[in-house]
């Protein structure tokens, strides 16, 4: 961990929602004239589209059938480490990006000077800016950990933040997101998933017992059976959970005044409406930032 060259890391399954924790980011950076050097979780995979689905593929044809980008085989893992090291120590590391679409295409190619970069690629590794006040992470594996390899990145970061609903309402927001923007069945998601559990579990989920500020979302009407749902619960249809690793310091008083209708249920937890997330996260970690880059100016 580095006081001078803090690393902020976002962490979210697939589907889970990160995307709003991102824009809470981006307002508070720039309310706070805070410059970021933004690293996106989709740039540390280990192999481009032709590549996973080629991967993917063979090990299928050798019996192993949950092969997939939740895991180490599809990850640079020592990268992510790696990059967060370096920049604590230095305020400096190499990045890439990943081309998601035809757009992202045509700003990469215009940006490296390039012609043939398309969706599923990646960019030239290139360095961050200089003079960032911090590096923010937002992707799958902020706080990624293999003891087969020994690579533990939690050890870098400064602050943790966990996006992670109840699993059930992140199935139903993937599929229906997948169906929207990918124009994938409902079927093909569910494969997915099941492809994706026995890393999810290993990986995944056990970096939500480290993470320092977790965003829970949790709905209050029926999702038992995520894959026959119609629609997305809503966000006034749900509470988010907030649950803090460490509540030494927390001016719980103080977010239950500014968060109307939200209440405490454990001495680290505080309850707030679904539709006050955004909020929440903008109140409870723009404090929170202020005194992370007060502490590097000193």
């Amino acid at each position: 961990m580095s006081r001078k060259h803090p690393v902020v890391a976002v962490t979210g399954s697939s589907g889970a929602g990160t995307t709003t924790a991102k824009r809470a980011f981006d307002t508070i950076f720039r309310r706070e004239h805070i410059k970021a050097a933004v690293i996106e979780g989709d740039s540390l995979h280990s192999l481009d589209r032709m590549a996973f689905r080629a991967a993917a593929a063979e090990a299928a044809k050798n019996g192993h059938n949950t092969f997939s980008h939740f895991g180490p085989e599809a990850n640079h893992f020592d990268k992510i480490e790696g990059m967060f090291k370096e920049y604590g120590e230095t305020g400096m590391c190499k990045r890439r990006y990943y081309v998601h679409s035809d757009a992202e295409a045509a700003e990469h190619n215009k940006h490296f000077g390039l012609t043939d970069l398309k969706p599923g690629v990646f960019t030239p590794w290139e360095d961050i800016e200089t003079n960032s006040d911090l590096l923010f992470y937002e992707g799958l594996h902020g706080m990624a950990k293999d003891d087969k390899q020994g690579i533990d990145a939690s050890k870098y970061v400064d602050l943790s933040i966990g996006v992670v609903p109840i699993v059930n309402l992140e199935w139903i927001q993937k599929i229906h997101r997948d169906k929207a923007e990918r124009g994938y069945s409902a079927e093909a998601t569910v494969d997915t998933i099941m492809r994706r559990m026995p890393d999810y579990i290993n990986y995944i989920t056990p970096q939500f017992t480290y993470t320092d500020i977790n965003f829970q979302r949790v709905s209050t009407v029926d999702t038992s059976n995520p894959f026959i749902a119609r629609d997305i619960p809503t966000p006034d249809e749900s509470f988010v959970v907030v649950r803090f690793r460490n509540p030494k310091g927390v001016d719980f008083p103080y977010l239950l005044d500014m968060i109307h209708d939200s209440f405490m249920s454990r001495p680290n937890t505080i309850v707030v409406p679904g539709g006050k997330m955004a909020m929440a996260m903008e109140v409870i970690l723009a404090p929170i930032m202020h005194d992370m880059i007060e502490n590097k100016k000193k």
